[in-house]
């Protein structure tokens, strides 16, 4: 009798912390549209979780290459906020859902120039923001910019 008491314990465990478990995924996507990146690299483009977008950091590079554009910061920063733009769409995002961006600098003398083209993607309302100088950026890149997106 006492064995199957602890069955029942056991398989009435698994039972109620099974949909537990599975809940914790429930809603999560990881993307690649390849819109901009090769679906080749071992990272998502995108992660959604219910209405939040995260994405992984945009540098400028040509969309579908590992190839920078050619131009420098202003050129990159252009390329890199491009990128994020056609991201998002690809996700069913736009500009206006970013709430939050990180931007690295391989030299912070340069933050004017970014902000310069950065400002030229919002109208009034801009999304919290940290920046960030950075000693090695991926593909030697000057810029590189993460943010998060959400909608109602």
């Amino acid at each position: 009798m006492r064995h199957l008491f602890i069955l029942f314990t056991v398989g009435f465990s698994i039972l109620t912390v099974q949909p537990v478990l599975a809940k914790q995924h429930e809603g999560i996507e990881f993307l690649n549209s390849g819109a901009v990146l090769p679906k080749t690299l071992p990272f998502s483009e995108a992660v959604r979780v219910g209405k939040t977008l995260y994405l992984s950091g945009q540098i400028g590079i040509l969309p579908g290459t590992l190839t920078l554009a050619p131009g420098g910061i202003e050129a990159e920063s252009k390329q890199t906020m491009e990128n994020i733009k056609t991201s998002l769409s690809a996700n069913g995002y736009a500009m206006s859902d970013l709430v939050k961006c990180t931007v690295l600098l391989a030299d912070m003398s340069e933050w004017q120039t970014f902000n310069g083209i950065y400002k030229r993607y919002f109208s009034d309302r801009y999304p919290a923001r940290s920046a960030i100088g950075a000693n090695g950026l991926a593909l030697g890149a000057k810029v590189e910019v993460e943010c998060i997106a959400a909608v109602d």
